[in-house]
């Protein structure tokens, strides 16, 4: 690794806000799968690493008086994927985490973690100038645009690269972010909708997430509203171009709360997870619907894609994935 940077263990939020806050150039560490690979690609170079690991709480996975689920942020993604109570009661939650890469970076991935990497596109990585890295310009409109947005791109078409994401999206999480204000005793908590956690490049270039300098995601809260009522009222779908241990061309979270409410989630088309027009998951939510219109639902759903030049063949994708989920809420 070419970057030098101090490190410190956290054991509380107070310590884990405090040294975040004192230096604006440090950064939050969970199991640094994405972090470390982004500072020895030369595309951050950040003071000092917070360890967010060994902070009391941050790893729990614990029932909340609503009963809904509170999911530490610094829980393993494979925990998550294994833990009984978010197979049962949130099952497209435990499957788009177990489809989460391979199997170690699944054991050393967390969930705040997972939410808050940086994009996968090329241009971005390779230090290729791009409005990400301090270009003028997005390179991937006019050249290699395979695995960019059809959906909410622009200025930049880099995807969000998570699966979990999407699952938390349409089961309506909430996040949990804490951090430190100046002369503060107590490090201050924030809560926001998974919904609005996640940054257009319209909004801001610099990362994809609305998080403040010096915050971190602390846990992800699951409303009891969404926990499932029978095993086939959720599904996360994921479309990769290799068998596995890839990231997604296309995914879909498909959730029927049991007030009949239906939330659909598209992953890999945009650079935040996509939510289906709500007037498209009402009519699905009314049922009775014939193979027609299924697919005039689908085909609806994605009526303001704009592909670029060459990821066109993702519309395709997503339709199918949409007609799929939407046959097994409406079964």
């Amino acid at each position: 690794m070419r970057h030098s940077f101090a490190y410190y263990h956290a054991t509380a939020k107070e310590e884990a806000a405090s040294r975040l806050r004192e230096d604006s150039a440090s950064v939050p560490l969970g199991g640094g799968t994405d972090l470390l690979v982004f500072i020895d690609e030369g595309l951050a170079r950040p003071t000092a690493l917070v360890d967010l690991r060994d902070v009391a709480g941050l790893r729990d996975i614990v029932s909340v008086a609503d009963g809904g689920l509170r999911i530490g942020a610094a829980a393993r993604i494979d925990d998550v994927a294994r833990e009984p109570r978010v197979r049962s009661r949130y099952p497209a939650l435990a499957q788009a985490c177990a489809a989460v890469g391979t199997p170690a970076l699944r054991q050393m991935g967390t969930v705040g973690g997972n939410l808050c990497q940086r994009p996968r596109c090329w241009y971005f990585r390779r230090a290729i100038p791009c409005l990400k890295n301090g270009g003028n310009d997005c390179p991937a409109v006019e050249g290699e645009n395979q695995y960019h947005a059809i959906l909410e791109g622009g200025p930049c078409h880099a995807v969000h690269p998570s699966d979990p994401a999407v699952a938390l999206v349409a089961l309506g999480a909430v996040i949990e972010i804490t951090g430190a204000q100046a002369r503060a005793s107590a490090p201050v908590t924030r809560t926001c909708a998974s919904e609005e956690f996640f940054a257009l490049p319209t909004e801001r270039l610099d990362r994809e997430t609305n998080l403040a300098t010096g915050e971190f995601v602390s846990a992800v809260i699951l409303p009891d509203a969404s926990a499932a009522g029978e095993p086939n009222m959720q599904r996360y779908y994921k479309e990769m171009q290799r068998g596995t241990w890839d990231f997604a061309l296309v995914s879909l979270a498909a959730i029927r709360r049991r007030d009949g409410a239906v939330r659909l989630v598209l992953g890999g088309v945009a650079p935040r997870p996509w939510r289906v027009v709500a007037s498209v998951e009402e009519d699905v939510a009314s049922g009775g619907l014939d193979e027609d219109t299924v697919a005039t639902l689908a085909d609806r759903a994605l009526y303001d894609a704009r592909p670029l030049s060459k990821n066109a063949y993702k519309i395709d994708i997503a339709a199918n994935l949409l007609r799929r989920g939407i046959r097994d809420l409406t079964a």
